[in-house]
C-alpha cells in the first residue's frame, strides 16, 4: 500500500516561515511521498521560495512539486524552481520522476497546466493569434504531461500519478462560479491522463472547489488546494495494482490530529487570489 500525501495552494511568504513544518515532520509516520500541487508562494519570488524550501528540506519522505500561477507572478519561476531543487524537491514541468516507495516503483508526472475550459465551454485554436497562443500553451502542457506518463509506463512504474496545478476535470470545481471554470483548468489535461493512463490525479488552484472527482476514463482526481482539504495535507492510499481501498480519502486523524497545521490552521493570507 502506497500512502500519498498531497497539498497545494499553501501560499507561503516570509511571515509564514515554520507554519507547516511541524505537520510535515509527521509525514514519515503516515505517508510515503509528499506532492505539492502548485501556488507554493504568494508572488513567485526567490525569498518566498526559500521559505517553502525550508518547510520541506530534509523530510522523511521525498517531495515532488509543480509550480502554480502564483509562482510565475514575478517572472522568476526559474529562480523559484532552483530554490526548491536546492532543498531536494523534484520540481516537474512536462517531465516525471520514478521513486522507489515501500518496495514499489511509483512514477509522478507533472505540469502546471493551464486554462481553456471543459466540454461545452472550452476555447479553441481559432481566430486571433492571442487566442491561438492561449490554447496552444494549454495543449503544450497537456502533451508534456502525456509524454511524461508514457515514459513512466515504459519505465515499468507499478503506479503512476499525474500532478498538476490547474484542474483536469470540472467535477472538482463544484463550488466555484461556473463563469470562471475556463480559467481553472482544461479538459486537455484529462485527455492526456486517460490516453496514457494514471492511477491518481492530484491538482490545486480551485480554492472553492470540491475534493473528489474522476476523469471520463475512470482516473480518480483529487483537488488538494489547502482551502479545500482544510489541513496541512491529505493522504490517499493506492494498492500496488492501482486500486484504492475503501478508506481512500483523507487519512483518519487521531485525537491530537498531527496532520493539522499548528494553531493558525493554515497560512492566513488575506486577499490571496487563485
Amino acid at each position: 500500500m502506497i500512502r500519498v500525501a498531497a497539498v497545494g495552494d499553501i501560499h507561503l511568504g516570509p511571515d509564514s516561515a515554520g507554519l507547516l513544518r511541524p505537520a510535515f515532520d509527521t509525514l514519515g509516520a503516515c505517508a510515503d511521498v509528499l506532492l505539492l500541487a502548485g501556488d507554493l508562494t504568494r508572488h513567485g519570488t526567490p525569498v518566498e521560495a526559500r521559505v517553502v524550501a525550508a518547510e520541506v528540506a530534509g523530510l522523511a519522505v521525498p517531495v515532488v512539486a509543480v509550480l502554480g500561477n502564483h509562482d510565475y507572478q514575478s517572472d522568476q519561476q526559474e529562480a523559484v524552481t532552483q530554490e526548491l531543487r536546492a532543498a531536494g524537491v523534484h520540481v516537474l514541468e512536462g517531465d516525471g520522476v520514478a521513486l522507489r516507495l515501500a518496495g514499489t516503483t511509483v512514477g509522478v508526472a507533472g505540469t502546471k497546466g493551464f486554462c481553456g475550459g471543459f466540454a461545452g465551454g472550452s476555447g479553441s485554436e481559432f481566430g486571433e493569434p492571442e487566442m491561438k497562443a492561449f490554447i496552444r500553451y494549454t495543449r503544450s502542457c497537456a502533451e508534456g504531461l502525456g509524454r511524461a506518463l508514457a515514459e513512466l509506463r515504459a519505465a515499468d512504474c507499478a503506479l503512476r500519478i499525474a500532478l498538476t496545478h490547474f484542474a483536469p476535470v470540472p467535477d472538482t470545481l463544484a463550488g466555484e462560479p461556473r463563469e470562471i471554470y475556463p480559467f481553472l483548468g482544461s479538459y486537455l489535461l484529462a485527455e492526456a491522463m486517460d490516453e496514457q493512463g494514471a492511477d491518481l490525479a492530484v491538482h490545486g488552484h480551485a480554492h472553492l472547489g470540491t475534493e473528489h472527482g474522476m476523469t471520463a476514463g475512470g482516473i480518480r482526481v483529487r483537488n488538494v488546494a489547502m482551502p479545500v482539504i482544510d489541513r496541512a495535507f491529505a493522504v490517499y492510499h493506492l494498492a500496488s495494482d492501482g486500486r484504492a481501498p475503501a478508506s481512500d480519502g483523507r487519512a483518519p486523524a487521531p485525537d491530537a490530529d498531527p496532520f493539522a497545521p499548528p494553531a493558525a490552521g493554515r497560512p492566513q493570507v488575506p486577499g490571496v487570489t487563485r
